[in-house]
């Protein structure tokens, strides 16, 4: 009997994990991935993991909660392809209070079901030029080969999942923008919502079509929602690519190195100034860098550890300060997203110069100090004659007798004399007036 029990509570336990299985199952599952601030190498790979995640997690959707004011070309590229070619329905939710401009108008049209918030926009997709050339002609021409490629980007985008074409080209060619209800009008985006839960709701029943033509009708209802946020790594890698933070620690490594070769043995500063290079150096690549502008960095710092050796009292010092600024409005390229806030280059070139005023300051003061060792010292003090200068005599200096010449004709015994020079064993005196 005991025996019948057991085998009796062992299939209860069975069927009941089997019905529990099923149940998950048949439950229906959305990643939601959330993207904020500028597009960059570090959203691709999270964008990349999220949508790899949610295919291997057989999601019936993957959201994307979106609020960008654009990013760089290639990185925008990069996730569009990774939407495109995604085995389930990607859905680019602009939330609100958000906006999806520039690079991210590529991204919310690429989307397999496009959606936006009220109070939200979308639009100025203008790209701005990377780089400038030494020739007006050239750059207007670069401009136009930038514009074009852009406008036929949006338009093959739009043009595969239906949307207008028409306001997509004018989006990048006149950086034109939209609320949402009038891009829901103009079918630009696929609906609007005004949260997550409404989203999902709205969803429901919906069919979206994927690369290969396929139509994948989705089921939300009852759906769960599953958060897919940045790890630690990727929310630091993120953090340190802002052009203000990279900006930082560039000022930080250049600050600590001078600091280690000024003064060999710290140790810290050295440390220090060598971890934010590093990491200054990663900042640096994930943004578009005017190497000018590194030069002219680098070129300030180097002036700046001249002015310590060669003490210009000021000139080094102060072509530093002007090479330092310069370099710091011209160090990225791509427009005021990439633009360096001026009140911290004003703070930054203000504390650099203030510190090294007072660097220069202790080094005048040291030239100035009466030498406290060696026959310097003996310079400036006096000593009592005892034998006659005519002009050559003896002195009596602390508890000495030197052989010294009077540069100011005879002087008697017992009479006061300033040491001048000191010549060897022989010192050069001047009678005390």
């Amino acid at each position: 009997m005991p025996k019948t029990i057991s085998i009796l509570f062992l299939v209860s336990l069975l069927v009941t994990a089997f019905v529990a299985t099923e149940a998950q199952a048949a439950t229906p599952l959305i990643d939601v991935l959330h993207v904020n601030g500028t597009i960059n190498p570090v959203l691709v790979d999270y964008v990349e993991r999220g949508i790899e995640q949610a295919e291997e997690d057989n999601t019936i959707a993957c959201i994307i909660q979106m609020d960008t004011p654009g990013g760089l070309d290639t990185s925008m590229r990069l996730i569009v392809q990774s939407i495109l070619s995604a085995e389930v329905p990607v859905v680019v939710y602009i939330p609100s209070g958000a906006r999806a401009a520039s690079a991210g108008f590529f991204i919310t049209i690429a989307a397999h079901v496009a959606v936006m918030a009220p109070g939200t926009e979308i639009g100025a997709a203008h790209p701005v030029a990377m780089s400038t050339e030494g020739e007006a002609e050239m750059s207007e021409a670069m401009k136009a080969k930038v514009v074009n490629d852009a406008a036929a980007y949006a338009i093959s985008i739009a043009d595969t999942h239906g949307r207008n074409t028409e306001w997509a080209e004018k989006a990048v060619r006149e950086a034109a923008s939209l609320p949402a209800h009038q891009a829901l009008e103009l079918n630009v985006i696929d609906m609007v919502a005004p949260d997550l839960d409404s989203l999902i709701s709205q969803l429901d029943g919906w069919q979206a079509t994927m690369l290969d033509g396929s139509v994948m009708t989705l089921h939300t209802q009852g759906a769960t929602i599953k958060e897919v946020k940045m790890n630690w790594v990727e929310d630091f890698l993120y953090t340190i690519s802002n052009p203000n933070i990279a900006y930082i620690l560039l000022s930080l490594a250049m600050l600590g190195l001078m600091v280690e070769i000024t003064n060999p043995g710290l140790v810290f500063p050295g440390i220090v100034g060598g971890i934010c290079g590093l990491l200054a150096f990663y900042s640096l690549g994930m943004l578009p860098v005017n190497y000018a502008g590194v030069l002219l960095i680098v070129l300030a710092f180097g002036l700046f550890i001249a002015e310590v050796f060669t003490a210009t009292f000021g000139l080094f010092t102060a072509g530093g300060v002007t090479s330092l600024i310069i370099g710091s409005l011209i160090l990225f390229k791509g427009g005021p997203l990439f633009q360096i806030n001026p009140w911290l280059i004003a703070v930054v070139s203000i504390g650099i110069a203030a510190l090294f005023a007072f660097v220069i300051n202790r080094v005048i003061k040291a030239h100035r100090y009466q030498a406290t060792t060696g026959r310097e010292e003996l310079v400036g003090k006096i000593a009592i004659v005892k034998v006659a200068l005519e002009p050559e005599g003896t002195v009596f200096f602390r508890g000495e007798r030197w052989t010294a010449v009077s540069e100011g004709g005879r002087v008697e015994p017992g009479e006061e004399v300033i040491i001048t020079k000191v010549d060897g064993l022989k010192l050069c005196v001047a009678k005390k007036q």
